[in-house]
Protein backbone atom coordinates (compact mmCIF):
# COMPACT_ATOMS: atom_id res chain seq x y z
CA UNK A 1 0.00 0.00 0.00
CA UNK A 2 1.35 3.44 -0.84
CA UNK A 3 0.75 6.02 1.51
CA UNK A 4 0.77 9.59 0.87
CA UNK A 5 0.96 12.54 3.01
CA UNK A 6 -1.37 15.25 2.82
CA UNK A 7 -0.85 18.71 3.97
CA UNK A 8 -3.19 21.61 4.68
CA UNK A 9 -2.92 24.58 2.63
CA UNK A 10 -4.87 27.90 2.44
CA UNK A 11 -4.78 30.40 -0.06
CA UNK A 12 -6.25 34.16 -0.92
CA UNK A 13 -10.01 34.03 -2.37
CA UNK A 14 -11.27 36.95 -4.63
CA UNK A 15 -13.83 37.89 -6.82
CA UNK A 16 -14.96 41.09 -9.38
CA UNK A 17 -16.59 41.95 -5.61
CA UNK A 18 -14.42 40.85 -2.99
CA UNK A 19 -10.80 39.77 -2.03
CA UNK A 20 -10.34 37.38 1.25
CA UNK A 21 -6.60 37.30 2.44
CA UNK A 22 -5.32 33.77 3.32
CA UNK A 23 -6.85 32.44 6.93
CA UNK A 24 -5.27 31.45 9.85
CA UNK A 25 -5.67 29.18 12.67
CA UNK A 26 -5.64 31.60 15.67
CA UNK A 27 -6.96 33.29 17.97
CA UNK A 28 -6.03 36.52 16.86
CA UNK A 29 -8.26 37.05 13.50
CA UNK A 30 -7.28 39.05 10.75
CA UNK A 31 -9.06 41.57 8.63
CA UNK A 32 -10.41 41.28 5.23
CA UNK A 33 -10.89 44.19 3.47
CA UNK A 34 -12.71 45.45 -0.07
CA UNK A 35 -13.72 48.14 -1.32
CA UNK A 36 -17.31 47.68 -0.11
CA UNK A 37 -17.03 46.01 3.28
CA UNK A 38 -14.09 44.90 5.87
CA UNK A 39 -14.48 41.58 7.46
CA UNK A 40 -12.23 41.01 10.75
CA UNK A 41 -13.03 36.81 11.12
CA UNK A 42 -11.38 34.58 13.38
CA UNK A 43 -10.66 30.63 14.01
CA UNK A 44 -10.97 29.51 17.45
CA UNK A 45 -12.90 32.69 18.56
CA UNK A 46 -16.60 33.16 19.61
CA UNK A 47 -17.67 36.18 17.13
CA UNK A 48 -16.83 38.18 14.59
CA UNK A 49 -17.51 41.95 13.28
CA UNK A 50 -18.64 42.63 9.47
CA UNK A 51 -19.20 46.53 9.20
CA UNK A 52 -20.05 48.36 5.28
CA UNK A 53 -19.69 51.83 5.33
CA UNK A 54 -22.83 52.58 2.67
CA UNK A 55 -25.33 52.15 3.70
CA UNK A 56 -23.58 52.42 7.57
CA UNK A 57 -24.18 48.64 8.61
CA UNK A 58 -22.71 46.51 11.48
CA UNK A 59 -22.92 42.69 11.88
CA UNK A 60 -21.96 41.05 15.24
CA UNK A 61 -22.22 37.09 14.28
CA UNK A 62 -21.97 35.33 18.00
CA UNK A 63 -21.45 38.10 20.30
CA UNK A 64 -23.36 38.05 23.69
CA UNK A 65 -24.29 41.68 23.18
CA UNK A 66 -26.93 42.58 20.36
CA UNK A 67 -27.18 45.88 18.76
CA UNK A 68 -29.02 48.70 19.47
CA UNK A 69 -30.52 52.01 18.14
CA UNK A 70 -31.00 54.95 20.60
CA UNK A 71 -33.89 56.72 19.79
CA UNK A 72 -34.04 59.11 22.89
CA UNK A 73 -32.19 60.83 25.46
CA UNK A 74 -33.90 60.30 29.49
CA UNK A 75 -32.24 62.84 32.31
CA UNK A 76 -32.18 62.32 35.56
CA UNK A 77 -30.97 64.02 38.93
CA UNK A 78 -29.76 63.33 42.41
CA UNK A 79 -33.33 64.86 43.51
CA UNK A 80 -36.31 65.91 41.94
CA UNK A 81 -36.71 68.88 45.24
CA UNK A 82 -33.51 71.00 45.56
CA UNK A 83 -33.37 73.53 48.41
CA UNK A 84 -33.12 77.13 47.19
CA UNK A 85 -29.61 77.61 47.09
CA UNK A 86 -28.46 74.05 46.83
CA UNK A 87 -27.14 72.13 43.87
CA UNK A 88 -28.06 69.15 42.39
CA UNK A 89 -26.08 66.87 40.51
CA UNK A 90 -27.85 65.66 36.73
CA UNK A 91 -26.78 62.90 34.78
CA UNK A 92 -28.15 61.59 30.97
CA UNK A 93 -28.44 58.28 30.05
CA UNK A 94 -29.33 57.20 25.96
CA UNK A 95 -32.31 55.43 25.85
CA UNK A 96 -32.03 52.00 23.82
CA UNK A 97 -34.72 50.35 21.87
CA UNK A 98 -33.92 47.31 23.75
CA UNK A 99 -35.47 48.98 26.89
CA UNK A 100 -32.14 49.01 28.52
CA UNK A 101 -30.07 52.61 29.30
CA UNK A 102 -26.19 53.68 28.58
CA UNK A 103 -25.02 56.15 31.01
CA UNK A 104 -23.82 59.11 29.45
CA UNK A 105 -20.98 61.42 31.06
CA UNK A 106 -22.25 64.65 32.51
CA UNK A 107 -19.35 66.63 31.29
CA UNK A 108 -20.62 65.00 27.69
CA UNK A 109 -23.82 66.71 27.45
CA UNK A 110 -24.93 70.10 25.90
CA UNK A 111 -26.79 71.14 29.35
CA UNK A 112 -29.28 74.51 29.01
CA UNK A 113 -32.42 75.87 31.13
CA UNK A 114 -35.50 75.73 30.06
CA UNK A 115 -37.31 77.34 32.97
CA UNK A 116 -37.33 78.22 36.28
CA UNK A 117 -35.05 79.64 38.99
CA UNK A 118 -31.98 77.48 38.43
CA UNK A 119 -28.55 77.83 36.30
CA UNK A 120 -26.37 74.65 35.30
CA UNK A 121 -22.81 74.15 34.70
CA UNK A 122 -21.27 72.31 32.22
CA UNK A 123 -20.55 69.18 34.39
CA UNK A 124 -24.41 68.91 34.54
CA UNK A 125 -24.32 70.59 38.33
CA UNK A 126 -27.97 72.51 38.86
CA UNK A 127 -28.01 75.84 41.10
CA UNK A 128 -31.13 76.49 42.83
CA UNK A 129 -31.95 80.28 42.70
CA UNK A 130 -33.78 81.99 45.49
CA UNK A 131 -37.65 81.64 45.40
CA UNK A 132 -40.76 82.90 47.56
CA UNK A 133 -42.66 79.79 47.38
CA UNK A 134 -42.36 76.15 45.68
CA UNK A 135 -41.20 76.82 42.38
CA UNK A 136 -40.94 74.61 39.46
CA UNK A 137 -37.72 74.09 37.04
CA UNK A 138 -36.95 72.59 33.78
CA UNK A 139 -33.33 70.99 32.71
CA UNK A 140 -32.45 70.21 29.08
CA UNK A 141 -29.36 68.18 27.88
CA UNK A 142 -28.59 67.01 24.13
CA UNK A 143 -26.26 64.45 23.40
CA UNK A 144 -25.75 63.26 19.73
CA UNK A 145 -28.61 64.85 18.38
CA UNK A 146 -31.05 63.64 21.31
CA UNK A 147 -32.54 65.99 23.36
CA UNK A 148 -34.07 65.12 27.08
CA UNK A 149 -35.57 67.46 29.61
CA UNK A 150 -36.13 66.95 33.23
CA UNK A 151 -38.69 68.36 35.39
CA UNK A 152 -37.66 69.71 39.07
CA UNK A 153 -39.06 71.64 41.78
CA UNK A 154 -37.23 74.68 43.84
CA UNK A 155 -37.75 74.00 47.43
CA UNK A 156 -38.25 77.42 49.46
CA UNK A 157 -37.10 76.71 53.02
CA UNK A 158 -35.96 80.30 53.54
CA UNK A 159 -39.40 83.05 53.62
CA UNK A 160 -37.13 85.83 53.85
CA UNK A 161 -34.13 85.66 51.56
CA UNK A 162 -36.07 86.35 47.92
CA UNK A 163 -34.43 88.81 45.75
CA UNK A 164 -34.56 93.15 47.23
CA UNK A 165 -37.77 91.28 49.74
CA UNK A 166 -34.47 89.73 51.47
CA UNK A 167 -33.68 90.32 55.34
CA UNK A 168 -36.49 92.97 55.95
CA UNK A 169 -38.46 91.07 58.14
CA UNK A 170 -41.30 90.42 56.41
CA UNK A 171 -42.24 87.17 54.39
CA UNK A 172 -41.30 86.91 50.96
CA UNK A 173 -44.51 84.83 50.08
CA UNK A 174 -46.71 87.60 51.66
CA UNK A 175 -45.13 90.98 50.03
CA UNK A 176 -45.62 89.01 46.23
CA UNK A 177 -49.09 88.16 47.28
CA UNK A 178 -49.74 92.14 47.97
CA UNK A 179 -47.83 94.08 45.90
CA UNK A 180 -45.84 91.66 43.43
CA UNK A 181 -42.84 90.51 42.11
CA UNK A 182 -39.67 92.78 43.60
CA UNK A 183 -38.81 95.81 43.16
CA UNK A 184 -41.54 97.24 44.65
CA UNK A 185 -40.97 100.21 47.33
CA UNK A 186 -43.73 100.28 48.50
CA UNK A 187 -43.31 96.35 49.72
CA UNK A 188 -40.96 97.78 52.64
CA UNK A 189 -41.21 97.38 56.25
CA UNK A 190 -41.90 100.53 56.88
CA UNK A 191 -44.57 101.39 54.30
CA UNK A 192 -47.94 101.75 54.98
CA UNK A 193 -49.66 102.99 51.75
CA UNK A 194 -53.43 102.97 53.27
CA UNK A 195 -52.94 105.37 55.54
CA UNK A 196 -53.87 103.26 58.77
CA UNK A 197 -50.58 104.19 60.91
CA UNK A 198 -49.87 100.67 60.97
CA UNK A 199 -47.13 99.67 58.80
CA UNK A 200 -46.03 96.87 56.61
CA UNK A 201 -43.79 94.74 58.96
CA UNK A 202 -46.72 95.81 61.92
CA UNK A 203 -49.75 94.50 59.04
CA UNK A 204 -47.49 90.83 58.54
CA UNK A 205 -47.28 90.28 61.77
CA UNK A 206 -51.08 91.22 62.92
CA UNK A 207 -52.46 89.39 59.57
CA UNK A 208 -53.50 92.38 57.82
CA UNK A 209 -54.42 93.18 54.51
CA UNK A 210 -51.98 96.04 53.54
CA UNK A 211 -53.48 97.19 50.41
CA UNK A 212 -57.03 97.52 50.66
CA UNK A 213 -58.15 100.28 53.89
CA UNK A 214 -61.64 99.08 53.60
CA UNK A 215 -60.91 95.50 54.08
CA UNK A 216 -62.47 93.67 57.22
CA UNK A 217 -58.85 92.98 58.00
CA UNK A 218 -57.07 95.81 57.39
CA UNK A 219 -56.50 97.90 60.74
CA UNK A 220 -56.05 96.31 63.99
CA UNK A 221 -57.96 98.03 66.85
CA UNK A 222 -57.72 97.60 70.17
CA UNK A 223 -60.83 99.03 72.69
CA UNK A 224 -61.67 99.18 76.56
CA UNK A 225 -64.28 98.34 78.35
CA UNK A 226 -66.10 98.10 81.71
CA UNK A 227 -66.61 94.36 82.91
CA UNK A 228 -70.48 95.00 84.38
CA UNK A 229 -70.64 94.12 88.20
CA UNK A 230 -66.52 94.47 87.86
CA UNK A 231 -65.61 97.68 88.90
CA UNK A 232 -61.90 97.18 89.47
CA UNK A 233 -61.53 94.94 85.81
CA UNK A 234 -61.81 96.47 82.58
CA UNK A 235 -62.37 93.58 78.82
CA UNK A 236 -59.50 94.75 76.45
CA UNK A 237 -61.09 93.98 72.87
CA UNK A 238 -59.29 93.40 69.70
CA UNK A 239 -60.62 92.84 65.88
CA UNK A 240 -59.25 91.34 63.73
CA UNK A 241 -57.20 88.20 65.07
CA UNK A 242 -55.65 85.26 63.23
CA UNK A 243 -54.29 81.25 63.49
CA UNK A 244 -50.52 81.27 63.98
CA UNK A 245 -50.51 84.17 66.50
CA UNK A 246 -50.01 85.01 70.13
CA UNK A 247 -51.81 87.85 71.51
CA UNK A 248 -50.43 89.76 75.26
CA UNK A 249 -52.01 92.15 77.25
CA UNK A 250 -49.28 94.45 78.38
CA UNK A 251 -49.94 97.98 80.74
CA UNK A 252 -48.31 100.44 82.43
CA UNK A 253 -49.63 103.81 84.23
CA UNK A 254 -47.57 106.16 82.73
CA UNK A 255 -46.82 106.65 79.32
CA UNK A 256 -43.22 107.36 80.59
CA UNK A 257 -42.76 104.44 82.34
CA UNK A 258 -39.65 102.43 80.79
CA UNK A 259 -41.33 98.97 80.77
CA UNK A 260 -44.59 97.52 79.70
CA UNK A 261 -45.72 95.08 82.07
CA UNK A 262 -48.19 92.01 81.54
CA UNK A 263 -49.36 92.46 84.72
CA UNK A 264 -52.49 90.91 86.14
CA UNK A 265 -54.51 89.36 83.21
CA UNK A 266 -56.98 86.51 82.57
CA UNK A 267 -56.55 84.42 79.42
CA UNK A 268 -57.69 85.28 75.48
CA UNK A 269 -61.58 84.57 74.57
CA UNK A 270 -62.12 84.21 71.15
CA UNK A 271 -66.15 86.06 69.91
CA UNK A 272 -67.53 86.24 66.60
CA UNK A 273 -64.40 84.02 64.99
CA UNK A 274 -61.68 87.51 64.69
CA UNK A 275 -62.63 89.13 67.79
CA UNK A 276 -60.34 88.75 70.68
CA UNK A 277 -61.11 89.90 74.11
CA UNK A 278 -58.37 89.56 77.20
CA UNK A 279 -59.71 90.93 80.94
CA UNK A 280 -57.47 92.65 83.19
CA UNK A 281 -58.15 91.58 86.76
CA UNK A 282 -56.43 95.17 88.12
CA UNK A 283 -57.43 97.89 86.49
CA UNK A 284 -57.25 100.07 89.56
CA UNK A 285 -55.62 103.34 89.62
CA UNK A 286 -56.51 106.68 88.07
CA UNK A 287 -55.37 105.81 84.56
CA UNK A 288 -53.84 102.69 82.93
CA UNK A 289 -52.43 102.33 79.33
CA UNK A 290 -52.79 99.53 77.50
CA UNK A 291 -51.11 97.38 74.15
CA UNK A 292 -51.31 94.02 72.31
CA UNK A 293 -48.19 92.19 71.75
CA UNK A 294 -48.90 90.38 69.04
CA UNK A 295 -45.67 87.70 68.21
CA UNK A 296 -46.19 85.50 65.15
CA UNK A 297 -45.73 82.03 65.46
Amino acid sequence: MLLVAATARAGPRSSTSYYIATDTTDNGGRRATSTAYTNDGSMGMVAGISTVASPAETAKSGYIGQLYDVPGLTLTAASLNVNEGATDQLGAWQTLDAATFLAIPATSVAWSVVSGPIGISVAGVATAGSVYQNTPATAQGSYAGNTGILGLTVVNVNDDNYREHAGDGIGDSWQVQYFGQPPNATAGPTMDITGAGQNNLFKYIAGLNPTDRSASNAVFTLAIQPVPGQPTQKSLIFPPIFAGRTYTLKSKPELDSATWSTGSASGLTISSGTVGTITDLSATGAKKFYHIEITKQ
